[in-house]
């Protein structure tokens, strides 16, 4: 297999002891017979075969977990990450980044795939506030321990470092090389990318409202009511003046203006909104064992294991 033997031939110069971890995804051609052949033949190589294709967000977890390393290295089998980019990775961890993602600058193919995910990387920065110019690049490197406080499902496998700042780990980038696909055919396209703006979504309730709810849907709450009011305080002002005579064409009578409706509607479901917020905010925030909202990096004491106060 040719990319077992680029990063062999990348990580013999280098002097760290590591281990291959192959995730086979439910594959239905030969994959899993050639990486068990690697195996066989090499016993740093360990494969993981999933019963079905689960999908990549749930590959990567798969690999997470059974990782044994102190820093992890994710990469694609189509070759177009390259192995050499490895020790530029292992560098920025060394100079203590917690995450570190590569930037394949050098172009994303035609048209029909860069624009599209140049838009996608552009919107990811300005909601998200993390400056990295390739979310989608999967040549990554993590330390363990930011993947042991990521849950990953769906397609959030892309968001990892939005999720690991998030939790106050560091995040970078570097340049990385752009190969041609050696085989295979992409699977990126205008609906991965629309699935990853609905996902998006999600990563914005969780890094900023999993916790508070009612902040989420309070401000839905305060738009749906204060229109719903406003359509209410109109209606009863012009009906007030149409009774008055100030206003006397009947088309002011509201018993039979449908806005009516959308505004009593409008106030409705503004006060469900409200209802919905309270309800999460009473779910999430119950203590619950072994919960932590938060995430220690380090911890400095002297005093010995034991040692009263």
């Amino acid at each position: 297999m040719e990319l077992h033997r680029r990063i062999t031939a990348t990580m013999g110069e280098l002097p760290y002891d590591y281990e291959l971890l192959f995730v086979d995804d439910g594959s239905t051609d030969e994959s899993f017979d050639i990486m068990a052949e690697l195996h066989r033949s090499d016993d740093r190589v360990r494969v993981i075969r999933l019963r079905r294709n689960f999908g990549k967000a749930a590959a990567y977890s798969a690999g997470f977990e059974h990782a044994r390393g102190d820093v992890v290295i994710t990469m694609d089998t189509d070759l177009q990450d390259d192995p050499k980019e490895i020790p530029r990775l292992i560098e920025k961890i060394d100079e203590g980044f917690d995450l570190v993602s590569g930037w394949k600058h050098q172009g994303k193919g035609p048209w029909n795939k860069s624009i599209p995910s140049k838009i996608f990387n552009t919107v990811m920065r300005i909601i998200t506030g993390l400056p990295l110019h390739d979310f989608n690049c999967p040549l990554k490197a993590y330390r363990k321990e930011v993947l042991s406080e990521i849950n990953l499902y769906g397609e959030l496998h892309r968001y990892i470092p939005v999720l690991a700042s998030a939790k106050g780990f560091t995040v970078t980038e570097v340049k990385v090389s752009n190969l041609p696909r050696h085989s295979g055919k992409s699977k990126y396209g205008f609906k991965r990318h629309l699935r990853g703006m609905l996902d998006l979504l999600t990563i914005i309730f969780i890094t900023r409202f999993a916790r508070r709810p009612m902040h989420a849907l309070g401000y839905a709450g305060i738009a749906a009511c204060g229109l719903g009011f406003s359509i209410l305080l109109f209606f009863l002002a012009a009906y007030i003046l149409h009774v008055l005579s100030v206003l006397p064409d009947p088309k002011w009578d509201i018993h039979d203006r449908p806005a009516l409706s959308l505004g009593i509607l409008l106030v409705v479901v503004g006060v469900q909104f409200f209802s919905l917020g309270l309800l999460g905010e009473l779910l999430i925030n119950a203590p619950k064992a072994g919960d932590r909202p938060f995430s220690v990096r380090q911890i400095l004491d002297n005093r010995e294991s034991g040692e009263a106060s």
